[in-house]
């Protein structure tokens, strides 16, 4: 199998001596920092890096031909956007001072602290990775057009809010840092995740695995593996998610239920690409790309102590919220075609007829359980199509059920102190009753059925009290 080089583009170490340059190459090799170029002519470097474009550079100040500070100069001028480390046996507060002023990303002291060197050098990737996004987020918003537009295929949208997310997806998803997905149930949120695998070129598998109520020891298990004898029963070893995954992408989902226990897990996965299987003393090392997805707010799980800060923030390096169906209400045409078409397939039925009422009716409902819920309307309302019409009935039951439920819940949240607020002068019954009318017929387009099914009432009855107003006047 072909590892995956990381990172994409070289660590470039500079140093006179062999012994430093086979040191740090160890420790970062070690480290899972396998795409390490080394340099030991101080004459050399510059056309190494016009010709590798190094992600990070390791410098040391001290060098024959050439020395450290002169080559910092030229590469901070030319090159501005490549972090560079400075390690030298130099321990003077001063040459630490002059080095940050010319461009230095960090300054490190000989002999090399292998804890102090990873830190810094993933703190530097983290740097130029975010650069390298933001440039390319930048380029493709001036565009205005998506270089990959058919890796988004399975997301049926014409929505300017998701068209903005692909052009950031297109922007984030070649980098290595974590990605978190938010939206409510039924928005797609796995599918954008596979999308993110696709475009970072990894050629590993896409691993997706729901982590809700799965606790701490499962957990472990199911991403970390297990050696034989790790507990009763490990009659031999597995292999976790996380190996499975190995140069591609782990996807988990519903991360905001994860147990606290666990949640100490994953950060530490997180922050030093290590795990540890059960039942085994040494550490390996990760190389697969972690994508999160929640229905939840987390930071409110955060406020309440039910979610770790430090885990959130890495969490969310880049995020993506996507919006719920009834924000993007220009895509429900284009999702009742592609449901119908691909329902009508699936039952060998003839593609049936849409009736003209039913766009209006499925534009005045606001979906809680979004996409999802859209596509079980389809499939059931075609199950029952008997004469070449898609059935109206199907989804004015439906959504006339959801809305009974949800007066259900509000009834139950005014008891708790929740309750509608109205402008003032205070409205009479008349007056509310007919504002509620008059804001149904605009969502439903003027039309009656529709805005009926909306308030919970038969078309007849709308239209009795319709005619009472003109009796009225």
């Amino acid at each position: 199998m072909n590892i995956r080089a990381y990172p994409t583009d070289p660590i470039l170490v500079i140093d006179d001596e062999e012994a430093i340059l086979l040191s740090v190459d160890t420790i970062l090799q070690l480290a899972g920092l396998n795409n390490v170029l080394t340099c030991s002519d101080s004459r050399q470097v510059m056309a190494i890096v016009k010709q590798r474009n190094p992600s990070l550079i390791l410098l040391d100040l001290n060098m024959p031909q050439i020395n450290g500070e002169t080559i910092l100069e030229q590469l901070t001028s030319q090159y501005p956007h490549i972090p560079i480390i400075i390690i030298t046996g130099r321990i003077d507060a001063q040459t630490a001072v002059n080095c940050m002023k010319s461009g230095a990303f960090d300054y490190i002291v000989k002999p090399v602290d292998e804890n102090r060197l990873i830190a810094s050098v993933k703190k530097s990737l983290q740097y130029s990775e975010l650069h390298l996004e933001n440039q390319v987020l930048k380029e493709q918003l001036r565009e205005g057009s998506l270089k990959h537009p058919e890796v988004f295929d399975d997301i049926i949208t014409n929505s300017p809010k998701m068209m903005l997310l692909f052009s950031y997806i297109e922007s984030v998803a070649t980098t290595s840092q974590p990605v978190l997905i938010r939206g409510e149930t039924g928005t797609g949120k796995e599918l954008i995740a596979r999308a993110i695998h696709t475009l970072s070129g990894n050629p590993g598998e896409f691993i997706a695995v729901n982590v809700a109520g799965l606790d701490d020891n499962v957990f472990s298990d199911t991403l970390f593996g297990h050696v034989k004898g790790a507990f009763t029963g490990a009659e031999s070893g597995r292999s976790g998610l996380i190996e499975r995954a190995a140069d591609g992408t782990l996807f988990l989902d519903e991360i905001g239920d994860l147990s606290h226990s666990s949640q100490i897990k994953l950060l530490r996965l997180l922050q030093e690409k290590e795990y540890m299987p059960l039942g085994q003393d040494a550490n390996r090392i990760s190389r697969a790309r972690i994508i999160a997805s929640t229905h939840v707010d987390l930071w409110e799980l955060q406020q309440k102590e039910l979610f770790r800060k430090d885990l959130h923030y890495r969490l969310r390096t880049h995020r993506i919220v996507l919006p719920p169906l009834r924000e993007r209400k220009e895509d429900i045409g284009l999702l009742v075609e592609y449901f119908v078409h691909n329902a009508s397939k699936s039952l060998e039925k003839a593609k049936p007829r849409l009736p003209q009422e039913l766009f209006p009716l499925l534009e005045s409902y606001h979906y809680p359980g979004n996409i999802r819920e859209l596509q079980a309307m389809v499939f059931d309302a075609l199950v029952q199509n008997k004469n070449g019409i898609l059935p109206l009935t199907v989804f004015r039951n439906h959504i006339s059920r959801a809305g009974e439920a949800e007066g259900k819940l509000q009834q139950t949240d005014m008891k708790n102190g929740v309750v509608v607020g109205f402008a003032t002068p205070f409205p009479t019954i008349k007056q509310a009753t007919r504002m509620l009318i008059e804001e149904a017929l605009h969502r439903a387009g003027n039309n009656q059925t529709t805005a009926a099914t909306m308030l919970g009432i038969t078309q007849q009855a709308l239209s009795k009290r319709m005619l009472n107003w003109e009796d009225e006047h």
